[in-house]
C-alpha cells in the first residue's frame, strides 16, 4: 500500500525516492498486510540504481488536471519519478529549465532520453510539453490517443477518453489481467473514473464521478458553517464533531461509492469471468484498505502503460 510520507519540495516538484524510502519503512511497521500491499511500488522504485549505466532511458509524462507526473524507464523499469503541480500558464521554456534541474539533482544525464510519451487531458499544456521535449531531448513526442493507445476503443465517440484512462486500462490488462476476466480500473484523481476493459481486452466505458478533494472543497464553499478538512479515515462513521462528520462522510461516502460502483459492473459484467479491481491514484491505498472490492493497488499504472503505448507504436527504446 502507498503509504504518503514526507517529500522533498522543489519549485512545486515533490520528488519520490525519500517519500518512497520513508514510505517502505512505515509499511513495514504497519504489518504484512500493508508491507505486502507495498511491495509493488516499492519494486518498481529499486530500479534507480539501474539508469546509472548509461543506455536509453523513456521519458513517460502524465499531464493531469492537478498534478504532472514524469516517469524514467530503462527497459522495462521505473527508476525514477517525480510529481509537479499543474500550472496551465507554464511555458516550454520554463518546464525545459524546470526539467533540467531535476535530471541534474537526480544526476541523469539528458543526452539519454530517446523516447518521449505523453498523456495530456490538458489541452492548453499539450502543446507546450510537446515544445519542451522536442527541446530538452532533440527527439518527437508520442501523444497517446485512442487511435495509438493499444486497445480497441468502443467508447463513443473514441476521441473523448482521456488518454490517462486508456493507458491504465493497458497498464492494468498487462500487469494485472486474467485470462476470461475483465477489468475494472479505478483512478482516484481530480475526478474518480471507473474503467471497464472486457475479457477480450476491449476498452467498453465507465463511470466519471466527482473526486474526493472536489467533493470536499464543495462542502466548504457551498456551505458557510462548514470548515475545510482533511480527508482521511475517522476513527468511527458516527462523528462527534462537525470536523469528523464531514470526515466519515467523505471517506466512508467514498468507500461506499466504490463498492457500490463496483458490485453494478460487475454484475453487468457477470456474462464474463469475475471482474479484477486494480485501483490507482491519491486515496487508492486508503480506500483500498477498508474495501474487499478492490484487488490490487498499483500507484504507477499510467506510467506504465505510457511505456506500454511507447513500446507497442515504436518499439523498445534504443
Amino acid at each position: 500500500m502507498r503509504v504518503d510520507g514526507r517529500r522533498e519540495r522543489l519549485s512545486g516538484v515533490t520528488s519520490n525516492r525519500d517519500a518512497d524510502r520513508i514510505a517502505s519503512r512505515r509499511a513495514a511497521r504497519a504489518g504484512p498486510a500493508a508491507a505486502g500491499l507495498r511491495l509493488e511500488a516499492v519494486g518498481d522504485l529499486v530500479a534507480n540504481a539501474v539508469l546509472t549505466d548509461g543506455g536509453p532511458m523513456l521519458l513517460a509524462i502524465d499531464v493531469g488536471n492537478t498534478n504532472i507526473v514524469f516517469g524514467i524507464f530503462d527497459g522495462a523499469r521505473l527508476g525514477e519519478s517525480w510529481r509537479l503541480t499543474t500550472l496551465p500558464g507554464r511555458t516550454s521554456d520554463e518546464l525545459r529549465v524546470l526539467v533540467s534541474r531535476l535530471f541534474a539533482e537526480a544526476g541523469l544525464d539528458m543526452g539519454r532520453v530517446s523516447g518521449v510519451v505523453l498523456a495530456s487531458v490538458v489541452p492548453p499544456l499539450t502543446e507546450t510539453f510537446t515544445r519542451m521535449a522536442q527541446d530538452a531531448f532533440g527527439v518527437e513526442v508520442l501523444a497517446v490517443d485512442a487511435s495509438n493507445a493499444g486497445l480497441r476503443v468502443r467508447y463513443q465517440p473514441p476521441g473523448d477518453v482521456g488518454a490517462d484512462r486508456l493507458v491504465n486500462g493497458l497498464a492494468a490488462l498487462d500487469r494485472h489481467g486474467e485470462a476470461g476476466r475483465p477489468i475494472i480500473v479505478v483512478d482516484f484523481g481530480t475526478a474518480t473514473t471507473f474503467d471497464v476493459i472486457s475479457a477480450a481486452g476491449d476498452y467498453v466505458g465507465g463511470v466519471i464521478c466527482p473526486g474526493v478533494e472536489i467533493s470536499a472543497d464543495a462542502l466548504f464553499q457551498r456551505a458557510a458553517r462548514l470548515p475545510r478538512v482533511d480527508v482521511r479515515r475517522p476513527a468511527q462513521a458516527i462523528g462527534a464533531s462537525t470536523v469528523a462528520s464531514m470526515q466519515s462522510g467523505l471517506y466512508f461516502g467514498y468507500v461506499a461509492m466504490v463498492d457500490g460502483l463496483l458490485a453494478r459492473l460487475r454484475a453487468e459484467l457477470a456474462g464474463d469471468g469475475p471482474a479484477v479491481g486494480v485501483a490507482t491514484g491519491g486515496l487508492a491505498a486508503a480506500i483500498a484498505a477498508e474495501t474487499g472490492a478492490i484487488d490490487h493497488v498499483d500507484p504507477d499504472l499510467t506510467l506504465h502503460g505510457l511505456r506500454l503505448a511507447w513500446t507497442r507504436n515504436r518499439g523498445p527504446v534504443e
